[in-house]
């Protein structure tokens, strides 16, 4: 049998409906219908969103939307061994709790450069297309395996520690796969054709700086759009990069690309968005302002971008 990237969707989506199960029956949770009903839904579409009608899947995302925008999807606190029980299992384990977090890259790694070895009975055991993606689930479930052996504790554990950072960082561990879909949108939506229609209808191109920062600051403000520097990269390269900076100006596309996507990158320091760099540590740190990390990164992202803006107009022309 190969495995594919699909068996590893049905175990997120099972993991997925027993969060949302505990939610539902967690009595002390102040939204618990509301929230365990968002991440019950979640999970079905993993675990059977192949097999429904495209509008069904569609209705199902506008409603996890409307119940995250209302405020459905808030956390609780769950029940946690005592900070003396969980102080001395750190003080026991030492730097050995950092061996589960090594073993999925080590696994990843390994699965994915032995993979064309991999093959039986003339069928490879992972999925060529995902080779990657597969090895990296895999190197999650052997993980599991290690930190229950390392913590003498029990799958049923990791659920309930798995159920207290899903609730932590509440709707924020949907946006990735919903800015990809983004970014597919944009695409077929023809968003690059109407960047380059109104950047060249509105503002002056002629001038080779005004245009290298109109690709810059575009790439950034798109990014913090979509929260994904890689979702904003094809709308302004093919709506300004290609046909301007290097259609008009005849510049170098190597430091287009690697300036371009940089700017982005600012962008990401400045949205919400990008919840896994800005979102998720400030639920995991339970800092008071949630906006906190976003706040002091704005500097940063600022003093980079005009740096960048320099940058590729001097090395764009080179």
């Amino acid at each position: 049998m190969t495995l594919t990237i699909t068996h590893f969707f049905w175990i997120v989506g099972l993991f997925l409906l027993v969060v949302g199960g505990m939610i539902v029956t967690d009595r002390a949770h102040p939204k618990r219908l509301l929230a365990g009903g968002f991440w019950i839904l979640y999970g079905l579409v993993f675990l059977i969103g192949d097999w429904l009608p495209a509008p069904v899947v569609g209705l199902a995302v506008i409603v996890m939307a409307l119940v995250a925008g209302f405020g459905g999807v808030t956390s609780a606190k769950p029940v946690q061994r005592s900070e003396t029980d969980r102080r001395a299992s750190a003080a026991r384990l030492g730097n050995k709790l950092f061996l589960p977090a090594l073993t999925i890259p080590l696994v990843t790694v390994i699965g994915t450069l032995s993979a064309s070895h991999l093959v039986f009975g003339g069928k490879p055991l992972l999925q060529p297309s995902s080779t990657t993606l597969v090895a990296f689930g895999i190197g999650c479930i052997v993980a599991l395996i290690v930190a229950c052996v390392l913590t003498r504790d029990s799958v049923g554990q990791s659920m309930k520690e798995g159920r207290r950072l899903v609730d932590a960082l509440s709707w924020a561990v949907v946006l990735p796969q919903m800015l990809g879909m983004l970014g597919i949108v944009f695409a077929d939506a023809g968003v690059g054709k109407a960047v380059a229609h109104l950047t060249t209808s509105y503002i002056d191109l002629d001038s080779r700086f005004v245009a290298v920062a109109v690709y810059c600051i575009g790439m950034a403000l798109f990014t913090v759009i979509m929260g994904n520097g890689f979702a904003a990269f094809p709308v302004m390269t093919g709506g300004v990069g290609v046909p301007v900076l290097l259609g008009v100006f005849h510049g170098n596309p190597a430091p287009m690309v690697a300036i371009g996507m940089f700017s982005g990158y600012c962008g990401t320091l400045l949205t919400p968005m990008a919840a896994n760099f800005n979102m998720v540590p400030a639920a995991l740190l339970e800092l008071p302002d949630k906006y906190g990390v976003i706040r002091a990164q704005v500097p940063t992202a600022i003093l980079l971008l005009t740096v960048n803006i320099v940058l590729l107009n001097i090395f764009l022309f080179l």
